[in-house]
């Protein structure tokens, strides 16, 4: 189906509209006077209000709008599991993990690793950070980016990836990550306002007219099996999110590891004025989270009735996007190109910082902070044109891509998770104990894939970070070197946060247990 003129035009809009803004955020400094901190992690300069909307622009993106309401078609409002938990999972990160990221004064994570750990910890996990950078996460939303395109605007899946690659390097190569987190402020915007008219039109259809509220009402009534929160062990999705698992198992794992320990995520909280600062950022994109099933996977539940012959579950968004009104759909494909670009132009910024920051300046440590900044939006460049050439291999054959990306991470959660909690809160852990964590988890985790295939993937991730940290333990017990000399010193960092920070951190709690209750 191809786009009105008047889509194209709003589309056009959008898109210089964007990159003009970015280029005039990043005048304060010439490309060619910015510095690493300026070009890698915005000057330390970020308020809030652009620490929570860059959170959620950068996460937000085609493996959840497009492979998530993929989920709701197949699944259900389960899958918002992973919206919901996640809000909580934020403040315990806010409040915890950010004051000791923060007085570290880190760029990378693997730089807290050498910090905490040895060298060693650093390259290793450097390296592994830059293959599912490039391998599974930038070549998931290309692919899911370009599959939206194809579908709603007709465009063959290359020329797609190229728009969305040559898009995101135009508004966030010259501006480092300032210019992707003060646009993401207009991302995001987009993206929830775009997202909720979606949903709207598609329940106002379902009710023939009646409205939004009627439709919802008639979709619980004929789907009600859609709306299952936990999953019973009869559902033929339990496999994907094994009933209470999400509440207390496995789930929990893979948020902190995402949320806590995920550079492309991260990087942007390590960018604030203060940790006071950033802690208030991570409570406006938890309270974002809670809003973002509406976006991502009701339309996908809505979709069963609206077409529900789908050739793969992953075309529900993109097929609901075709039945919006002349001019309308402009905007809302331009919030999904929104969610796309602000993805990918946080990735590639931050496999930049790892590769510049982590790999080359090791090697070469005495040059200019400009040859820096070189060597990273080269970086950039390179990165995208891989994800590109191997998208396709990779991903074209997988009918929910969403559940493919937290299945592959699901093999190394555990160990990054186990690496860096033992880190942060266990003095005795050492270097070969928390190598032996982060590396075990792939062995252990094949292990169980192999020989209990019948496990749900989410209660493997729970069985083997208890197994990686017991691994981690043992090892560092064994070596006998007491409390490491480069140990957290718990005492130095201030856990104690705001009260307006504990109020709306009890607010999302209450919020999300309403919604687990209501739909238990």
């Amino acid at each position: 189906m191809k786009l009105a003129s008047i889509d194209i035009t709003v589309f056009v809009i959008y898109v210089v509209a964007l990159v003009g803004i970015a280029w005039w955020v990043s005048r304060e400094k010439q490309g060619h006077n910015k510095d690493t901190n300026d070009y890698f992690l915005a000057g330390s300069s970020l308020p809030w209000w652009a620490i929570g909307a860059s959170l959620i622009a950068a996460n937000i993106s085609a493996e959840q709008i497009i492979g998530m309401s993929g989920s709701g078609y197949q699944i259900g409002l389960a899958i918002a599991s992973y919206e919901w938990m996640a809000a909580i999972t934020l403040i315990i990160v806010g409040k915890y993990f950010l004051p000791i990221f923060l007085k570290h004064k880190i760029y990378t994570m693997p730089q807290f690793l050498e910090q905490r750990y040895d060298h060693r910890v650093r390259k290793v996990m450097a390296i592994f950070w830059l293959g599912v950078y490039v391998f599974v996460n930038l070549t998931a939303v290309l692919w899911l980016g370009a599959l939206a395109i194809n579908t709603i605007a007709g465009v063959d899946m290359i020329y797609g990836m190229m728009f969305l690659g040559v898009f995101s390097l135009a508004y966030s190569l010259y501006g480092g990550l300032k210019a992707v987190a003060m646009t993401d402020i207009i991302q995001v915007v987009l993206l929830v306002a775009g997202g909720l008219f979606l949903s709207y039109t598609a329940l106002n259809l379902i009710s023939d007219g009646k409205g939004a509220i009627q439709g919802f009402i008639h979709l619980t009534e004929a789907l009600p099996e859609k709306f299952d929160m936990i999953l019973a062990k009869d559902n033929p999705h339990y496999m994907d999110l094994p009933g209470l698992s999400v509440l207390i198992g496995g789930m929990w794992i893979m948020n902190l590891s995402y949320w806590g320990f995920n550079q492309y995520i991260i990087q942007r909280t390590l960018a604030a004025k203060s940790v006071q600062e950033a802690q208030k950022g991570i409570v406006f994109a938890a309270f974002l989270k809670l809003l973002m099933p509406l976006i991502v996977v009701l339309p996908g539940i809505a979709a069963v009735l609206i077409v529900p012959d789908l050739g793969k579950a992953d075309q529900a968004y993109p097929s609901l996007m075709t039945l919006m009104p002349v001019g309308l759909k402009g905007v809302i494909f331009a919030a999904l190109v929104a969610a796309i670009v602000s993805s990918l132009a946080s990735m590639t910024n931050s496999v930049s910082t790892i590769f510049t920051m982590d790999l080359y300046k090791d090697k070469r440590p005495d040059e200019s902070q400009q040859h820096y900044v070189t060597v990273g939006r080269i970086v950039s460049f390179v990165a995208l044109a891989i994800a590109m050439v191997v998208a396709k291999p990779l991903l074209g054959n997988f009918d929910q891509a969403f559940q493919y990306i937290q299945e592959f991470t699901g093999f190394f959660t555990p160990g990054i998770c186990a690496l860096f909690v033992l880190g942060m809160f266990w003095k005795k852990t050492t270097a070969n104990g928390g190598l032996s964590a982060a590396l075990g988890s792939f062995i252990l985790s094949l292990v169980f894939w192999q020989f209990w295939p019948a496990l749900p993937f989410i209660d493997r991730v729970g069985i083997v970070f208890l197994l990686c940290t017991a691994l981690a333990i043992v090892v560092s017990l064994v070596e006998k070197k007491g409390e490491s000399v480069s140990a957290v010193q718990l005492h130095d960092v201030e856990f104690k946060t705001t009260s307006s920070f504990n109020v709306a951190s009890a607010a999302v709690i209450i919020l999300t247990a309403a919604f687990y209750i209501a739909w238990w």
